[in-house]
């Protein structure tokens, strides 16, 4: 009887380690997200100021007054690429454990119950739109579909499809694309869930994706 109690403790110590493991695994990941970010933001600046000079000097010894302040559209467009930055992506997070255990390796995000998926599944949602990524290199498909997310968040959109392909004209006719999308679907705060497409809407080279709705003021 003593050995079998070992067996079990050894047993949750296992798991625990693991779990602080795969814990320890995503806080890092996320260090290095939030890290590239900033990064990001900070090259921004200095490419959007340009570089520092003091004021010219008059004939009389006075300051200069300095040039117009930049025009309230190129403000905005400066706030439009930080907000595209904050909302960026990353090919370093990874969310493998996060997904259904099925061979489709399903997603909902927490407090999504698995009816939704099955719904998701089933159809219950109109597919309103679709992003194909065939041909496109990662850095321009991660690029390709936060916009497309952007998008269809803005005309409220609620099920849309993300065609990433079988693999079949890739090396070693793997899918590269199938699990970075599925990785950075699940960064992104407006998915609330996603599944492999049925066999008619493009089977294991597609992703029905749900989106949250569009709140209302």
């Amino acid at each position: 009887m003593a050995s079998i109690k070992d067996f079990g403790a050894l047993t949750a110590l296992r798991k625990d380690l693991k779990a602080q493991q795969e814990a320890r695994a995503l806080a890092e990941a996320e260090a290095a997200r939030q890290a590239k970010i900033a990064a990001e933001e900070a090259d921004l600046f200095r490419r959007s100021i340009g570089q520092v000079a003091p004021l010219p000097l008059s004939s009389s010894g006075k300051k200069l007054h300095p040039a117009p302040r930049p025009s309230t559209q190129a403000r905005q467009h400066l706030a439009d690429e930080q907000a595209a930055l904050m909302e960026s992506i990353s090919d370093e997070f990874t969310y493998d454990t996060l997904l259904d255990t099925d061979e489709t390796l399903s997603y909902a995000r927490n407090g999504i119950g698995h009816d939704t998926l099955r719904k998701l599944r089933r159809g219950h949602w109109v597919i309103q739109r679709e992003l194909d990524l065939h041909g496109l290199r990662t850095d321009q498909a991660r690029e390709a579909l936060g916009e497309f997310l952007r998008d269809v968040r803005r005309h409220g959109l609620r099920c849309v499809r993300v065609i990433h392909g079988k693999g079949l004209g890739s090396v070693n006719r793997e899918p590269v694309l199938k699990n970075k999308v599925r990785n950075w679907l699940i960064q992104k705060d407006e998915v609330l869930a996603f599944c492999q497409a049925t066999p008619a809407e493009g089977g294991s080279g597609a992703l029905m994706v749900l989106l949250k709705s569009q709140e209302r003021p």
